[in-house]
């Protein structure tokens, strides 16, 4: 039996759609995402820099034979959205006759799947009995893929040629084995060879769980497991296409900027067109700034995930996600923008950054078609920052002295440690800074998070001060930095890193500095962010250099780079807040007993312990 009536909202383009009992879909379905769950936990746990077992920047994902996403693990948006348009690189570049058992591709091109050269995808075919059953792929972000910065994430990028190592699709491993020649010319272009090493065989092990896990499934329910795959898909689809049919016709327009590029070309306007027409949705940003000189472009596979998400917060959340629920979403880029560049432009922020901003305009323009269901504007950045330089600690020092009160060479009762040759011992340290979540119908935004298109963790204090020459001076939240509303929008961090014992390049990408984050419905907007700079010694604002949201920047030892994050806006008119709820941030020092009284009306001198 089959559905095979265009008409049917299961069967919108012709398709015919499997018969599969629901029970099993469910069983299988559910099935999936536990492999998917169990591939990352392998990724995690395996892994071998902070960024990965700590930050967690990774994410894992299933897909059958014909390249398409069946199951993910529940990780980062900004991945798993776009890691579809790689997989999809991989399956052109090697079709499965050019495939074995113990294959696996490797790429990171942005303009060929990828977003951002630091996120290497590796994608592994998984055969029973000879039959290609479909494919366990995940990203990671490396700490360091070369290029002219640390870390890989520089902000004066101009071209894709600076960023780092550019890898299409290639075969990784052939019938279980790595290509060594191959692995040697990677390992030949980064900063730190062991820590990319570890990385990759993390990625390894988390893609040979998920062929395991998914050989079994197949063996399991043995010759319907196929068409029950693509029944998945097909009640996705489903599902999406009843949730938008809920939402109202119309077209919603939304505008809203990028600070700069860090090039000197500012106030970069990024504008999108919502289209809701029964169970489609369209999203159309012409009239985009052009592609631009510095590093803020966001290939297509970017906004293209950035739209999916923003789409999938407005609709059901029970909506499994695959690729069945992006057939009803249709993304309009226009080539040569900062939505879909060209080659060869600078990208690695568009991933970062430009991708936060198309949430909010996706989200903004959503605003008026489901305004319950949507939050204010959050941070709108990812707040990347990288340091790099040579630890004076050295391999040893390093290993064995966790303490952050050993000294650091040039410090004094330090053993010098030199920089040169062999005893050179390199590192790049990356993270991304948690800030203010909207306010949204019901509920006050959260503080000090990682918004939208980002889901990782903040780098525990512990672990910059033993795995880096780096100290946190300092790392708390921002009182007044959450738009207020009748639900108050989320606060913004500091965060305070100082360099020890050697001279380190930083390198900042951020946003939302000049232009903060929006309320909605008469909340008022979340305070921008910033960062400074202390001279050694100095710890004072106005001892402090304000640095541009967007730099690059020799430090001396001692030198402290201050983060501050942005808050996000707050939701509906400030007045109607609890006054209960106002005092309640003030006990907690969320809010000044100065806002209280100007932003809500609310007269408290209560400074007692919270709650």
């Amino acid at each position: 039996m089959t559905r095979d009536d265009p008409s049917d909202p299961g069967n919108a383009n012709g398709r015919s759609t499997p018969d599969v009992d629901p029970v099993t879909l469910e069983v299988v379905r559910n099935a999936c995402v536990a492999v998917a769950e169990e591939m990352n936990a392998t990724l995690v746990r395996t892994g071998y820099s902070p960024n990965i077992k700590e930050r967690r920047d990774c994410s894992c994902a299933l897909f059958d034979a014909d390249g398409e996403m069946v199951a993910q693990a529940e990780t980062m948006p900004v991945h798993l959205g776009a890691m579809p348009f790689s997989v999809a690189a991989a399956v052109d570049r090697f079709p499965a006759s050019d495939l074995e058992p113990g294959d696996a591709v490797l790429l990171n091109d942005p303009f060929r799947g990828g977003a951002h050269l630091p996120d290497l995808t590796l994608v592994s075919p998984v055969f029973d009995d000879g039959r290609l059953l479909g494919y366990a792929a995940n990203r990671a972000h490396h700490a360091d893929v070369g290029g002219a910065n640390a870390g890989s994430v520089a902000a004066d990028s101009t071209e894709i040629y600076q960023e780092g190592l550019r890898i299409p699709p290639v075969k990784y491993a052939r019938g279980g084995a790595v290509d060594d020649d191959l692995l040697g010319m990677i390992l030949a272009n980064v900063r730190t060879p062991d820590e990319r090493r570890g990385d990759l065989r993390a990625q390894e092990a988390a893609n040979a769980t998920g062929t395991r896990r998914f050989r079994e499934l197949a063996e399991r329910h043995g010759d319907a497991f196929p068409a029950t795959l693509e029944a998945i898909k097909d009640y996705s689809e489903r599902r999406m296409r009843a949730s938008v049919r809920d939402l109202p016709d119309g077209t919603y327009s939304f505008e809203d900027v990028l600070d700069d590029d860090g090039r000197g070309n500012e106030d970069l306007p990024i504008r999108a067109a919502v289209t809701i027409d029964g169970d489609r949705i369209t999203v159309d940003f012409d009239g985009t700034a052009a592609q631009t000189e510095g590093p803020v472009n966001a290939v297509f596979a970017v906004t293209a995930s950035a739209t999916y998400y923003a789409v999938r917060c407005v609709t059901d959340p029970d909506i499994p996600p695959n690729h069945g629920c992006y057939r009803p979403i249709t993304v309009e880029a226009p080539e040569g923008t900062i939505v879909n560049p060209n080659p060869p432009a600078a990208v690695v922020g568009g991933n970062l950054e430009t991708s936060q901003r198309v949430t909010d305009v996706v989200l903004g323009a959503l605003a008026e078609a489901a305004p319950e269901r949507v939050v204010a504007g959050s941070q709108g950045t990812m707040n990347n920052v990288t340091f790099g330089g040579v630890d004076p600690r050295g391999p040893d020092g390093r290993t064995s002295a966790g303490s952050t009160d050993a000294p650091a060479a040039g410090e004094e009762g330090a053993t010098p440690h030199t920089a040169t040759g062999e005893q050179s011992d390199p590192y790049a340290f990356y993270e991304t800074q948690g800030g203010g979540f909207g306010g949204r119908d019901g509920r006050d935004g959260m503080d000090g998070v990682h918004v939208h298109m980002s889901n990782t963790m903040n780098t525990p204090v512990e672990v910059v001060e033993t795995a880096y020459p780096l100290r946190i001076r300092r790392y708390e939240l921002r009182p007044d930095t959450g738009g207020a509303g009748r639900f108050r929008g989320g606060l913004g961090l500091r965060r305070d890193i100082q360099v020890r014992g050697h001279v380190a390049t930083v390198s900042l990408l951020a946003d939302r500095h000049h232009h903060a984050p929006y309320g909605l419905f008469g909340g008022e907007d979340g305070e921008p962010g910033a960062a400074f700079l202390f001279p050694p010694g100095e710890t004072g604002d106005d001892d402090a250099e304000r640095l541009p949201a967007k730099t690059r920047r020799d430090l001396p030892p001692g030198a402290t780079v201050s983060l501050r994050t942005p808050g996000a806006g707050g939701y509906g008119d400030p007045s109607e807040r609890d006054p209960e709820a106002v005092r309640r941030d003030v006990r907690q020092g969320k809010v000044s007993e100065r806002v209280a009284r100007e932003s809500y009306g609310v007269d408290s001198d209560d400074g007692g312990d919270d709650e």
